[in-house]
């Protein structure tokens, strides 16, 4: 009869014992796992599936990369799904490949899957928690609006019009400017300073209170400077000065856009001399905005600037701008190649590149 509670004890006993080691092995997996996490670089987990438009499903992940800082967000097999520059609201997102072409006037063509779209503000480190960026992202992500590319290619050659609800055209094939009567072909055949305004007919008030009135010769042109604050401007919504003075908005011409503040240098400017040129341009995301010297008697001013698009089949990094020998928005090689890789013309003339 006595031996029923010593069998008992030495029950309970053991199954204190078990009980204390669970919990002590429970105590050290937690105390580990924390060090691990202290010790893992800072990297935010998205377990929820990919936006609407996303091939890829399973966790998400971002990443900080350098050179420039930006934020990289990536699918659960490592593709790129979208890219973000501290202080640039230009982004990168990847989505249904599209095709750039211009039969008019070359052969050259631009397959992408890239899509440029303005932020509401300047990206930021750990902005991708923010509210604000979620509800956008959710919007944006495998939209398949009109972006900056799709806008962009809605002034070249022989583009059909586009007309708003007051039946005022804001697209449609645009010209570089009006013949220019006291010069020819070769030598400043058309004017220049043809700004959006100008384009539409219409007179346009800025943010600082300026009214500039349109020039009824420049009626449907567009300069490249023009054509730039056209796509990220007026149609973008990014702020815009009606000069080149100092301010948050982007400039007036190709010049002050290099110079101003606005923007992240991408490849800074260091000169206009050819000794000037960037050693390399690997650093370029499709949406940049690219700038050159071309003419001596500017001097140490700029005088062109367009877009950077991405490579083209056959490999070479292509641009877009709005030129003179062309009478309007291009990637055709008339007046020069639209390559920034190599030597031709426009890429010896390159100096530097920003995103916006």
């Amino acid at each position: 009869m006595t031996a029923k509670p010593a069998r008992r004890t030495r029950t309970a006993l053991h199954t204190s014992v078990v009980t204390l080691l669970v919990a002590a092995s429970a105590y050290l997996t937690y105390e580990l796992r924390k060090e691990e996490q202290v010790k893992a670089p800072a990297v935010l987990r998205v377990t929820d599936r990919a936006q609407k438009g996303a091939e890829q499903g399973g966790a998400q992940k971002w990443d900080r990369l350098k050179n420039p800082e930006r934020s990289v967000l990536r699918g659960a097999d490592g593709a790129v799904l979208a890219t973000f520059t501290d202080g640039a609201r230009t982004a990168s997102l990847t989505g249904k490949s599209r095709t750039f072409t211009e039969p008019a006037t070359t052969q050259t063509k631009v397959v992408t899957d890239s899509w440029v779209r303005l932020l509401p503000e300047g990206w930021r480190n750990g902005a991708e928690r923010e509210p604000w960026f979620q509800d956008w992202f959710k919007k944006y992500y495998g939209n398949e609006e009109d972006d900056l590319f799709a806008i962009a290619f809605q002034y070249g050659d022989q583009a059909p019009p586009k007309k708003d609800a007051a039946g005022v055209q804001y697209a449609g094939d645009a010209n570089f400017g009006p013949l220019n009567p006291k010069s020819s072909v070769g030598d400043d055949l058309r004017l220049e300073q043809s700004d959006f305004y100008d384009y539409l007919g219409t007179p346009y008030t800025f943010r600082n209170g300026t009214t500039e009135q349109p020039e009824k010769a420049k009626h449907r042109s567009l300069d490249c400077s023009g054509y730039i604050r056209t796509i990220f401007g007026y149609r973008g919504r990014f702020p815009l000065m009606p000069t080149d003075a100092n301010g948050s908005g982007l400039s007036r011409t190709a010049n002050g856009m290099a110079r101003a503040k606005t923007g992240v240098d991408i490849l800074p400017l260091k000169g206009v001399g050819p000794q000037d040129r960037p050693a390399s341009i690997d650093v370029l995301q499709p949406g940049d905005l690219v700038f050159f010297k071309l003419d001596t008697r500017t001097k140490d001013r700029l005088d062109h600037t367009g877009m950077y698009l991405g490579n083209d089949t056959d490999g070479h990094k292509i641009f877009i701008s709005s030129r003179e020998e062309a009478n309007g928005p291009t990637i055709g090689d008339k007046g020069g190649a639209s390559r920034l890789d190599g030597n031709s013309y426009y890429a010896a003339a390159l100096r530097s590149a920003k995103r916006l």
